[in-house]
Formats: C-alpha cells, structure tokens, sequence
C-alpha cells in the first residue's frame, strides 16, 4: 500500500474530517490562553494595549522571547494531541499510518533530511552575514540563547511535526481518498500550507511576492512525501529550517522573535533568499534525494490515480 492508502487502513466518513479539524481549530483556540494570561500581565492589565497587542500575536507585548516561544508551541503541541485522537479512536487507525508508509518510521531518513537541509542553511545564513555584516548585529546573551538551543530542539520539532502530519499527513491522504488521485492532494495541501503563512508578519513586511517561498516550501515537502511514499524527509526539513531559523539569526518583524545570535537590522525585502531556495536548492534536493532512495515513475507517483486497495485478512 503506498502513502496515500494508508487512508483506507480506517475509516473515512467525511464527517470524521470535518471534525477534526474543527476540534483542532477550537483547541488552538483554548491553548493559545495561557499565551493571552501571559500577554495581559505584560502590559500590566492594559485593556486597551492588551487589544492592540493580542492583533500582533503579542509579539511585542514585552514576554521573554522563550516564554513567547514556548507558549506559542504548546498550542501546536494541544493540535498534534488532538489530531492523534481523532486517527485513533474515530478514523480507527493506527497514527505511524499517517506518518509512514513502510513498516516502520524510518529515522534515518529524517535525520539525512534534517542535516543536508540544516547544513544548507547555516552555510546560506553565515554567507550572508559575511558579505552584509553592517546589516547584523552579534546578539549572543548565554543564558537566553542556550534556553532557546533547548526549548528548540526538545519543543520545535512539535510545531512543525503538527504541521507536516495535518497537511503532508492527514489532508494528504484524505483528500487523495475523495479524489482518487494524487495531483489533487498534493497542489491543495501545498496552497493550503501556503496561505496559511499568510498571517505571519513577514507578509505585511514582504507583500505577497513572499508566498512564492511559502507555498514552493509545501510543494517540497508534498513532493518528497509522496515520492518517498513517507512524510520522514519532510518532518526532517520542517524540523531543521525552523530550529535553525529560531536560535541563529532573527529580526524584530517576523514570526521568530527570538534571542538568536545575529538580529537582522537590514530593510526588509523580496530577494535571492526568497526565490533562490525555492527555484534552485528545493530542485536540487530533490534530485539528491532521488539518487539516495532510488525514486522512479515520478509520473504515476506525483499525479497518477489511488484506487482502494483490496485488503486480505
């Protein structure tokens, strides 16, 4: 059975969809309270600057940029539970079929996607450092940056875990069921995983010519799924390009406010960093990891039809 079918291992009522991402909604909702609790006393009880800042996410509302990071974590954390129940104990099936296809998780996969993407982008990072260094300030504070080394390497890889088995996971192989085909699902979830970043603050910063990398981003991670019949080199590449963008260089406009080690004091703009990944290294990944897990047929696996597969007891 390949990724897609992995679906039909359960049940598959439209409702049960429906549902769950209703609950996911609302308990993102209940578990963005402690980060409001924690908004209200920054601003001393202020109604009114307490509504202006709850409209920027709380961004700059004065919380320790850990604390901020950590709650805003907690409410992926609630959605990857919640996703998890609803695999389980409504759809009936068991939650490695929303992640993998092979017997089971492959690790190693993950990590080679984890290191070959983390490695690109500090060598991306430290370039632009190099031949811009009047637009970084060195920001290294001890306590606050290996706080942040821990609460990214042991709490990030839950936000974007919930991301890549909501989209790559479990809409992918939901809506491949509906459609019986493959393209579908892939050109959906990779849009959707798009615009969904259209509320960062990057947007209002960039303008929309931005979502050029957000919605290029869902389509390696689409593509790699299913090529791979697996999300583990998807999970790897989510998990390494936000760790590494939380601890080594932030700005004050985007949605990393972080103690990282450089902060980015430059004009915020659409450049090489925008279309460069997106047009030239995701090709390449790809390419190195077709030679590595021996790809082919990529015809029928990004676009050809997903029939339900006839399951012998």
């Amino acid at each position: 059975m390949n990724f897609i079918q992995q679906a039909y291992k359960g049940r598959n009522d439209w409702w049960m969809y429906v549902l769950t991402f209703v609950s996911i909604f609302v308990g993102i909702q209940f578990a963005s309270i402690p980060l409001m609790v924690a908004g209200y006393f920054a601003v001393d009880g202020d109604m009114d600057l307490f509504r202006k800042e709850a409209a920027d996410n709380f961004m700059k509302a004065g919380i320790d940029n850990n604390l901020f990071l950590g709650l805003m974590i907690f409410t992926f954390i609630v959605a990857l539970f919640i996703l998890y129940f609803f695999v389980r104990f409504v759809h009936k099936r068991s939650f490695k079929s929303l992640i993998t296809s092979r017997s089971e998780i492959d690790w190693k996969r993950f990590w080679f996607a984890f290191i070959l993407w983390g490695g690109i982008v500090l060598v991306m990072s430290l370039v632009g450092v190099y031949l811009s260094p009047d637009d970084f300030v060195w920001n290294f504070k001890p306590i606050p940056f290996f706080t942040l080394v821990l609460v990214s390497f042991l709490l990030l890889p839950f936000q974007t875990s919930a991301e890549e088995l909501v989209f790559r996971g479990y809409l992918m192989q939901g809506l491949g069921v509906l459609a019986k085909n493959r393209w579908f699902p892939l050109i959906v979830t990779s849009t959707a995983f798009g615009l969904l970043h259209g509320m960062n603050p990057e947007v209002e910063k960039l303008g929309f010519g931005i979502m050029v990398f957000y919605i290029g981003t869902g389509f390696l991670y689409g593509i790699s799924t299913l090529m791979d019949e697996g999300t583990e080199l998807a999970l790897g590449l989510h998990a390494s390009n936000n760790i590494i963008a939380a601890f080594l260089i932030t700005t004050n406009w985007s949605v990393f406010q972080t103690d990282a080690l450089y902060i980015d004091t430059s004009e915020p703009s659409l450049g090489l960093n925008t279309y460069l990944p997106v047009f030239i290294i995701y090709p390449i990944l790809l390419f190195i990891f077709s030679k590595k897990y021996g790809w082919t047929n990529w015809k029928e696996k990004l676009f050809g039809k997903v029939e339900e597969p006839v399951l012998i007891d």
